[in-house]
This record gives structure tokens, C-alpha cells and sequence, in this order.
């Protein structure tokens, strides 16, 4: 068993200035409170923490680390109270270890590849401080070293954990030997008959692969002498985990895994590196597409090295990994290499440059070569490392992903649009909470629902989820078109009262149903929702369910009307065409579908009641309208009177400081006032502004569109025509 001796001179080797008084005395506290306890190997308990302490001094921890190492289990498994920890040890040591109690807390209930990737995800959010989570993964590390002892059951699932979420986890902090040592021993348990073939293989090879390691690594020895390159050599053996990964990847037997052979080359320089790159390709032949180039481009974990593959005479492959001793040591032990005790006398400062793609420890690496105490780096560990993602539990303890911010109503979502669209109130950690409550990181979330509940359009403010948008969205949707089927019927039994006829004596079952079927709808509800809706004119309903006799005896009742509207209009001075200002006795208006101004080219439509209606030539409205073509007139713009007409336009520019305001000065230096803005900004950092602005012609508009393309961070500047949304209402 290690003794706590062991433990304090560990951290005297790597920081002789380190105040190891804490960690006797949570040896001596976690001595009594463990006091009585045996491990299932038949061990005293204590060891256990002992050993977990005796790993974090591997990884160099400061001595408030190993102290919560010593002290991890005292508050999950011994009678030791949080209050008692932070009086006796301090508000740090306590956070320290009531992180790792809250994590042990956690039921791993799937190995599904998303599910431990949530998993590793909500591990990581809830290890604001990174000792925490380098802790835990000591802790996990002596359990596999100790697992012979449990049962097969536990064996299993054990390991399938740290396969799962656990290995992953010490890979992503780039600690190399504890990821390699948690997968060959989950690897084990999991696959006990393929371990011991491998193991075996491995084993009867083993002179072999010494005696032909050391042939590569002389010759590699005499070239680097040549070329002046100092470096170490070394064997690298491959591990019985990535082997096994190996074959089931490619579906082969152990013989044919060539790649067994490796060597590690340790270089005084970057330059170096690549120059030993250049002298093995002279020697043999790459295999191509085997080249790796991790120092230029570095590994998420901060991992740099140059990896090649050649095939040597004899046949064999060997795999070279090529890198300086700074970044062997992070190949190894990752993060935990940042905070070593530096030796005397080095006294210049360097900043380590990791790769952005790396963001969530990027804020972690503004430290200093030379540190005489750990605590300097890890003053700075107090971190969120998913800011923009939470992570909760189910109440049967599946874990699921939202986005922060997110609350309740996207939690029922998520579970089923039945009980999103009756959620009435929500649990959180077993207290209720009101809906726009946000979710936190850890929380069971338990939600409330009542039969007779229905969703509020004000949900559609307070929800982050597109899926708890877009159910909301439909059912307001459905309750839209309960309403436009209500409007369209009633739209259509007054046109029929027009008629001078009863709609109860029109609308009967059959005859509707089979109107609905000839225009192509397949319910009498789609039909009239339709009309209400504005996508079915009713007029085209009458002519089926009307006599014609009928019609024909209101249209001639109309007709003598609609004649004096056109002789009146035709009438006028140059008879092909109006002026549409200074026309006496004549309506004009304008389509709000197209919104005509000064310059475009027109077209009037007459219609009944309301005079002539002036659309663009262009206006679907109008050129889609075959059968009304008589009611066409030729109208022109009467420019002797300038008057102010509302145009829409929309801008896409990227979305950066200021642009707002160059926009509106340069709309502003046009002559031309801005009624109305809106503005909206993406992930990709662009942005639409839509304007309304009031100008007198379409010389004007193209003005403030060419004033608006000079500027920089402009894409697009466009004028809106929005035809759809006034289709109907324009051309009646």
C-alpha cells in the first residue's frame, strides 16, 4: 500500500516549496472517518484514496489536489459532512471535493455513442475547476487496477463506462499513458478471450520485436550522426486495445497487423524534427497517405508530432512518431504538463500558442514556463467549458442536451409534442419552477402536464429548441385554420346573400362536397378554410354551387355600372392612356401587392366600387388574371407633382460595429427619410436590415441602392416587391 510518505515526497520532487501539512492532515481525517472500512480485495479502505492521491502527484498536482484526492470519498461514502469539510480544509479543498461527490453521483443508463458523448459533455460542465475532473479520472484509473476483485457484472459495466466516457475524457485532455492504461484495462474485462490472444501474440513476439526495433533504431542512429541531428530513440509497443481496434476495423487476424513495429524520436528542435522526417524517407520508402503533420497542424488536445509509415527490406512496416521533448511531455500527460515545476535558473517566459479549434482550454494556457508553485496555473482553472450547451437528466436518468438557455417547454418538447402542448408547470430538482425557467447543468427535470392545457403563442419567446418552435408554430397553425375555416364559410354565405338567396338552401352537404373535390380539395373544411385563408376566391366557389341564370342576372345588374366607370374613364384627353393625377371624377389607388412608384411601368385594373387599381406591368396579379383582361386600362405616371411613396428595400451586409448607422447616413444623405427598420442578425455574424424608406420616383431608389452598395461590408441591396401576401386582396 503507498504510505502518505511516498505521497509528500512525490510533490517535494516536483515542488520543494509545496505546503504538505494539508495532506496530512486529510490523511489523518480520512484515516478516521474510513476507519473499520475494507475494499472487496480485503485491503483497509484507505488505500484507495491513498493511491488516488499517489496518481495526482504523477500528473504533478498542487498539494490542495492531492489533498482532495485523499479526502474524494469522504462525503459519498463515510459519515463526514460537507460542513465538516470546508471547516476543517477550506472552501477550496470542499469544492474540490464535492465536484467529485456530484459526478460519482451520476447513473451512466446507455452506452450509446451520443449518450456518452453527453455524458463526457456534462462531466466536463460540471468540472468548472479541471481538478476536479483529473481527480475523478485518477479515482477511476485505481478502481481498473483493482477490478479483478468485483463481479462479473460489475466488471462489465465498469469498464464499458470507462471505454465510454472515461478514457475519452483523459484523451481529450491529452494525458496519452492514462487514456492507453483505461483502454487496455476496459478492453480486459470486456473482452477478456480476445485480451489473452493478443496478449499472448504479443508476448511470443516479443524477442523478435526488440531484436528488429533495435536494427531500425541503429541505422536511424548513424544517419542522425551523419546529418548532425541529436535525438533519443525509442521503442513504442502497441497497445492491446488499438490492435483489437485494428482488426475489427479492417476485419483481419493478429498476422495481419503490420504496423506492430514503432518508434518514438525525441529531437532537440522543431527543425530537427522535420530534418529527421526528411533522413527515414531517404532510408525507405513512405507509404503514402501515411504521413501525419500534427505539428503544424496540432490535435484538439494540444498533441504535436510528426507521424510516417515506411516499409523497410524485409517487408515490415514501422511506424515512426517524430516530436521534441516539450511535446512528448504534453503527448503524455496533456493539460497536467502545464503546471510542472520548472528547474532552477530558467527564468524566460513563453507562451504556449494552442490551436483555436481547442476553445474550451484556450483561456487555461496563458501560463508561465517556470512556476515554483502549481497554484499560479491553477488559480486560473475556474472555467465554463460548454457556455453555450446544458446538460440535464430525464427522470429515469437519461442525459439530454439543450441549448443554454434553454427551459422546461423545450425539455416536454423534446420528450413528446402531447406533453409539450399540455405542459402546465415543471419540476426541477423536485421544486417547481415556472416555465421560463432556465435549465441548468445536472438538473432532473419533471414535467407537469393537464389535458385541458394548450400551448401560448408567448412560449415562442422563451424557448431555445427549432423543435419546440416549430411544434408550437403548428399548432397555432391548426388553430389558424379552425378560425379561416369559421371566415371562410362566412365570407362565402354572404357573397351568396348577394345573390339574393339563402346560404342554408346553397350549402347543402353533397353539393359542397363535391365543389370541394372538383377544385381539387379533399374536405369541405380544406375548402372553406382556403377561402378564409385568402387562397381560394369565393367567387370561383359561387359559379359551382350558383345557377348560372342567377349570376348572369346579377352580372347584368352590375354590368350598366361598370360600363359608366369606363366610359367615363376612356373618355378622357389621349383616350389609350390616363394621367393618374388631375383625372377628374376618377379613384386611383395602389396595389399594396406591388407597390408601384414613380418609373415603373403600369397598368390600371378597374374595379367595382373602388375605380382603378394601379399595378406594376409585372405584377403576377395582373398577368395571371386571363379571363378579367377588359378591365385593363393604360394608365402613365403624372410627374408634374412630386409626392412621396413608401418603398421597401432589404440589405445583406456582414454584421460588424457601425453599420447600422453608415446605412442610415447614407439613406439619409439621398434626401430620403426612413420610416421604419428592422434588423436581424445570423450565427455567421451577418445581418438583414429591412427598410421602409419614402422617396418621390424610381431615379430617387436607385440612388439610395448605389449610395448603399459603396459601403464597405455591404452584400446586397434590393427593393421588395411582396406580391403573395396582397394577391387576392389587390386584384378585387
Amino acid at each position: 500500500m503507498v504510505r502518505v510518505e511516498d505521497i509528500t515526497e512525490s510533490i517535494h520532487s516536483y515542488n520543494p516549496d509545496a505546503n504538505i501539512d494539508i495532506v496530512w492532515k486529510a490523511y489523518v481525517y480520512s484515516a478516521k472517518v474510513h476507519r473499520g472500512q475494507v475494499r472487496l480485495s480485503g485491503e483497509p479502505y484507505l488505500s484507495h484514496p491513498l493511491e488516488v492521491a499517489h496518481i495526482l502527484t504523477k500528473l504533478k498536482m498542487d498539494a490542495v489536489s492531492v489533498a482532495a484526492g485523499v479526502l474524494h470519498d469522504t462525503i459519498e461514502d463515510t459519515i463526514s459532512t460537507p460542513e465538516e469539510i470546508k471547516e476543517n480544509f477550506g472552501e477550496e479543498v470542499f469544492s474540490l471535493v464535492d465536484g467529485i461527490t456530484k459526478i460519482s453521483k451520476i447513473e451512466f443508463a446507455s452506452s450509446e455513442e451520443q449518450q456518452a458523448e453527453n455524458y463526457r459533455k456534462m462531466i466536463l460542465a460540471m468540472s468548472k475547476d479541471i481538478r476536479v475532473l483529473l481527480i475523478k479520472l485518477s479515482d477511476r484509473l485505481h478502481n481498473m487496477r483493482t477490478l479483478e476483485y468485483m463481479s462479473r457484472d460489475k466488471q462489465e459495466k465498469v469498464s464499458r463506462e470507462t471505454l465510454d466516457i472515461y478514457a475519452p475524457l483523459a484523451n481529450r485532455l491529452g494525458i496519452g499513458w492514462m487514456k492507453l492504461e483505461l483502454e487496455d484495462s476496459a478492453f480486459k474485462y470486456l473482452h477478456p478471450d480476445e485480451y489473452k490472444e493478443i496478449m499472448d501474440n504479443v508476448a511470443a513476439r516479443y524477442e523478435e520485436r526488440e531484436k528488429f526495433i533495435k536494427e531500425i533504431a541503429d541505422i536511424v542512429n548513424r544517419e542522425l550522426e551523419k546529418a548532425g541531428v541529436k535525438a533519443k530513440i525509442m521503442g513504442r509497443p502497441k497497445h492491446y486495445y488499438s490492435i483489437y481496434n485494428k482488426m475489427m476495423d479492417q476485419n483481419i487476424t493478429f498476422d495481419q497487423v503490420y504496423d506492430l513495429f514503432g518508434l518514438r524520436i525525441i529531437t532537440d528542435t522543431v527543425k530537427d524534427c522535420y530534418s529527421t522526417l526528411g533522413i527515414i524517407h531517404s532510408v525507405w520508402k513512405p507509404i503514402p497517405g501515411k504521413i501525419k503533420d500534427y505539428i503544424a497542424m496540432p490535435k484538439a488536445n494540444m498533441y504535436q508530432s510528426l507521424h510516417t509509415t515506411v516499409i523497410v527490406p524485409s517487408g515490415q512496416r514501422v511506424e515512426f512518431q517524430i516530436r521534441t521533448e516539450e511535446m512528448h511531455r504534453i503527448a503524455e500527460d496533456g493539460i497536467a504538463a502545464h503546471w510542472r515545476y520548472k528547474e532552477a535558473g530558467k527564468k524566460e517566459e513563453k507562451a504556449v500558442k494552442i490551436d483555436e479549434r481547442f476553445a474550451w482550454l484556450r483561456h487555461l494556457l496563458e501560463w508561465q514556463q517556470e512556476m515554483k508553485d502549481p497554484k499560479e496555473f491553477l488559480d486560473a482553472m475556474k472555467i465554463d467549458l460548454f457556455p453555450d450547451e446544458v446538460y440535464v437528466f430525464t427522470p429515469k436518468g437519461k442525459v439530454l442536451s439543450f441549448p443554454k438557455g434553454a427551459t422546461p417547454i423545450d425539455f416536454a418538447y423534446y420528450i413528446h409534442t402531447s406533453v409539450g402542448d399540455r405542459c402546465v408547470g415543471a419540476k426541477v430538482n423536485g421544486r417547481i419552477v415556472p416555465l421560463k425557467h432556465q435549465l441548468n447543468n445536472g438538473d432532473i427535470i419533471e414535467i407537469l402536464t393537464s389535458p385541458a392545457h394548450k400551448p401560448s403563442r408567448d412560449w415562442l419567446k422563451i424557448v431555445k429548441t427549432s423543435r419546440a418552435r416549430a411544434k408550437i408554430r403548428n399548432w397555432i397553425k391548426i388553430e389558424d385554420k379552425e378560425r379561416s375555416v369559421a371566415l371562410g364559410r362566412e365570407i362565402t354565405e354572404k357573397e351568396i346573400q348577394k345573390y339574393h338567396l339563402e346560404p342554408a338552401g346553397i350549402l347543402k352537404p353533397e353539393a359542397v362536397s363535391a365543389a370541394a373535390k372538383s377544385a381539387g380539395f379533399s374536405t369541405e373544411e380544406n375548402l372553406f378554410a382556403a377561402i378564409g385563408f385568402g387562397k381560394y376566391h369565393v367567387h370561383q366557389l359561387i359559379t359551382k354551387l350558383i345557377p348560372a341564370e342567377k349570376i348572369e342576372e346579377r352580372k347584368r345588374r352590375e354590368e350598366s355600372r361598370f360600363r359608366r366607370i369606363v366610359s367615363r374613364i376612356t373618355k378622357k384627353p389621349d383616350e389609350s392612356k390616363i394621367k393618374i393625377k388631375g383625372v377628374e371624377d376618377v379613384l386611383t389607388r395602389f396595389a399594396k401587392c406591388c407597390n408601384p412608384v414613380p418609373g415603373d411601368k403600369i397598368v390600371g385594373f378597374i374595379s367595382v366600387g373602388r375605380g382603378v387599381t394601379i399595378h406594376t406591368l409585372d405584377c403576377p396579379n395582373i398577368t395571371e388574371l386571363k379571363y378579367d383582361k377588359e378591365r385593363r386600362i393604360n394608365v402613365e405616371w403624372d410627374l408634374k407633382e412630386k409626392t412621396l411613396h413608401k418603398v421597401k428595400i432589404t440589405i445583406h451586409t456582414v454584421d460588424k460595429q457601425g453599420i447600422l448607422a453608415d446605412i442610415s447616413s447614407s439613406i439619409a444623405s439621398c434626401g430620403v427619410n426612413i420610416s421604419q427598420a428592422n434588423i436581424e442578425t445570423t450565427e455567421d455574424k451577418e445581418a438583414f436590415l429591412d427598410f421602409s424608406i419614402e422617396i418621390t420616383d424610381l431615379d430617387q431608389l436607385q440612388n439610395v441602392i448605389n449610395s448603399i452598395k459603396q459601403l464597405k461590408g455591404v452584400l446586397k441591396v434590393e427593393r421588395v416587391k411582396e406580391y403573395k401576401k396582397q394577391k387576392k386582396a389587390a386584384v378585387t
